[in-house]
């Protein structure tokens, strides 16, 4: 058996033997897709761009392959796994780093700001479909704890968390995550990249948070509603889809004089506002 120290588990020689030990069968359910493409774990790294020390929350650690590399990489790592059975791979694999913390649990149950602290933290991970917007809506509502994101996620999702006005793909999670955070991508990761391949292919994306965001906090309920009214009903005009979704309570009348108060045509769709557009109807509606 190969050394601990010594275990790279990019390489299916080590991995299958490895996962064939524990008895470890993936579960599509989970999402469970192992990185054995060692470009793309040092194109993640890169993109974490990591000091010694750093903390970084790592969701969905698997068997460890990213875990060890951000811990050889001078990082003091939390990995929240959920499957026990992993967490029971994880022992063997990262078990002999002391800057590893591994916690079985739900990332989406556990207490974040309990977890972060006061510090600043970068958080990677491999997230699967399932999971992947309330996760970001999560990770979002802590922007302020965090220096940056680093996830891989399917590459239609990447292509709307950067996707810019005027697009069929720009909707409410683009509008959601770049309130946030500025978003970009950092490398297209092939279905060949992971044991076993996904039928999908997949993206790193980097969340980077702003210094404040883009939309003011006394602003965000509204805000956000309009937004989801806005996309709700895609190919009706924006007034059409303000009324059906009862802003301002449906009327009309209101409706079309707070678009014209914020400068916004009314038979435009939601698709073409930015987000600068959507602030100003936010605050014709809160002043209606």
């Amino acid at each position: 058996m190969t050394a601990p120290e010594q275990l790279d588990l990019t390489h299916t020689g080590t991995l299958i033997p490895l996962l064939q030990r524990y008895g470890f069968s993936t579960r599509k359910s989970l999402g469970q897709h192992f990185l054995i493409s060692r470009h793309v774990l040092e194109q993640i790294l890169t993109a974490c761009a990591l000091e010694d020390g750093a903390p970084v929350l790592e969701i969905g650690p698997g068997i460890g392959t990213l875990t060890r590399a951000l811990a050889e990489s001078g990082a003091e790592v939390t990995a929240v796994e959920l499957d026990r059975h992993a967490v029971e791979v994880l022992q063997e694999t990262v078990g002999m780093f002391p800057s590893i913390q591994v916690i079985q649990g739900d990332i989406l149950h556990i207490d974040l700001p309990a977890l972060l602290g006061d510090a600043q933290w970068t958080v990677v991970g491999n997230l699967p479909y399932y999971i992947t917007t309330p996760v970001i809506s999560r990770l979002l509502e802590v922007a302020s704890r965090l220096r940056r994101m680093v996830l891989m996620v399917q590459r239609e999702v990447a292509d709307r968390l950067i996707a810019p006005p005027g697009g069929k793909i720009y909707g409410s999670l683009s509008v959601y995550a770049q309130v946030y955070a500025n978003v970009e991508r950092i490398a297209r990761v092939p279905k060949g990249a992971f044991l076993p391949p996904p039928t999908v292919e997949s993206a790193v994306v980097r969340l980077t948070p702003h210094p404040e965001p883009r939309v003011p906090a006394p602003l965000q309920p509204c805000f956000f509603s309009v937004v989801r009214a806005a996309f709700g009903q895609r190919r009706k005009m924006l007034e059409n889809a303000l009324i059906g979704a009862d802003v301002l309570g449906g009327d009309r009348h209101a409706i079309a004089e707070a678009l014209r108060a914020a400068g916004i045509d009314s038979t435009r769709r939601g698709e073409t506002l930015s987000i600068e557009e959507f602030l100003r109807v936010t605050e014709q509606v809160i002043r209606a």
